[in-house]
């Protein structure tokens, strides 16, 4: 693995919760990596080389810091250990999975260890911050479904034990039991709630152009004018951006004037008999629209990563902290394949626009991408380059 970091050096500790490094160990392709994560981080490789693990790694730390259990996160376990790992003399296989988190509490670093058969459970997790260990926890009796956990506390008893779950995350949970009456435990929130709060803050993109075709039934309550993951509600969100930011609903057709064929002059909804909504490019003058349904795979993913890069996380799907004020959260987008379907004139747009964004401190993107060659020339990008 190369890495081309083109990111001037930052001075100084960040005032907002930020993961700067993904690590895997015998997960999947990986046996042994530490991924840097800047800004703007472009993964790129052949195929097989695990740049999608990077990305499942990733959203399964984002959803166990939310607090999902290791059931509903990992599907398949063991397919997520390489399949020539031996298994030791209990049959066991698993694989580790950690990131560190920059921010106010300084660079906290989480690894977690998973076993994945015969039964997948957490069997170790450690949660530390200039080298001193303020969450531990050991698998001590298999058959049962709790881990010891031992956390720091430096007051008249120095360390706290007591058993947590072993299908969550126990940082996740720390806020729940840590009192933070003593300097010690004070010190293990922050560490463990800026975790938390960095892994909250992720919105795992990946278009689905199928699915963006038709019109859509806009939804009601709290999901409503939210971007979803396939972001089949496109119509729907485009109708909210439209009527609440003007400037940057400008530069959304701005670069669907780049990405799409033909000329646009504005990208806007119309809602049909059937109280559905579907959305549309304007064409010249002439005030000819075109629906989005009968544009091409490329320039349907391309909109709507466009559409993700300019907006924000009151309008993506995304669980952020509800007592963390938005200004001290860092959005950081996921998105698999940003360049599939895509020629190379909307790739460059997209990057470009993804750099300016990322640049702006707006967002945090890290992408897999095909075209190596694309990505080392954006400015201002981390790439990282996989070996298979």
């Amino acid at each position: 693995m190369t890495t081309t970091n083109t990111n001037s050096d930052r001075t100084g500790r960040p005032d907002r919760p930020t993961v700067t490094e993904l690590r895997l160990s015998s997960f999947r392709a990986h046996r042994g990596a530490a991924i840097p994560l800047g800004p703007l981080t472009l993964v790129t490789g052949p195929s097989g080389s695990g740049k999608t693990s990077v990305l499942e790694a990733f959203e399964a730390l984002a959803r166990l810091g939310s607090g999902a259990s290791l059931g509903s996160v990992f599907r398949d376990p063991a397919g997520c250990v390489p399949e020539r790992a031996d298994a030791d003399a209990q049959g066991r296989r698993g694989f580790r999975i950690g990131c560190t988190v920059d921010g106010p509490a300084g660079p906290v670093r989480l690894d977690l260890a998973i076993q994945a058969e015969p039964e997948l459970r957490v069997v170790g997790e450690r949660l530390t911050s200039e080298g001193q260990i303020l969450l531990s926890t050991a698998l001590r009796d298999p058959s049962r479904s709790t881990v010891q956990a031992a956390w720091h506390t430096a007051g008249a008893v120095p360390v706290t034990r007591a058993p947590l779950p072993d299908d969550r995350l126990g940082t996740a949970l720390l806020p729940l039991r840590v009192a933070g009456k003593t300097e010690g435990q004070l010190r293990v929130l922050a560490a463990a709630e800026q975790v938390v709060v960095a892994l909250r803050s992720v919105f795992a993109c990946d278009p689905q152009p199928q699915r963006m075709r038709e019109p859509v039934v806009p939804a009601q309550g709290s999901g409503a004018g939210r971007l979803r993951r396939g972001c089949d509600n496109l119509a729907e969100v485009l109708f909210r951006t439209r009527t609440e930011c003007g400037i940057r609903h400008g530069r959304l057709v701005t670069a669907a004037r780049a990405g799409c064929a033909g000329p646009v002059t504005g990208l806007t909804t119309e809602q049909l008999a059937d109280g559905t909504l579907r959305a549309v490019l304007a064409r010249g003058a002439t005030r000819h629209a075109t629906p989005v349904g009968r544009l091409g795979e490329g320039e349907l993913r391309y909109l709507a990563l466009a559409l993700v890069l300019l907006t924000g996380p009151g309008v993506l799907a995304v669980d952020p902290v509800a007592e963390v004020p938005p200004a001290m959260q860092t959005l950081a987008v996921l998105a698999d394949g940003l360049d599939r379907a895509l020629d190379p004139r909307q790739s460059r747009e997209l990057i470009a626009l993804a750099a300016e964004m990322c640049a702006r401190g707006h967002i945090r993107l890290l992408a897999a991408v095909g075209d190596g060659a694309g990505a080392r020339e954006a400015h201002g990008a981390t790439v990282v380059d996989l070996e298979p």
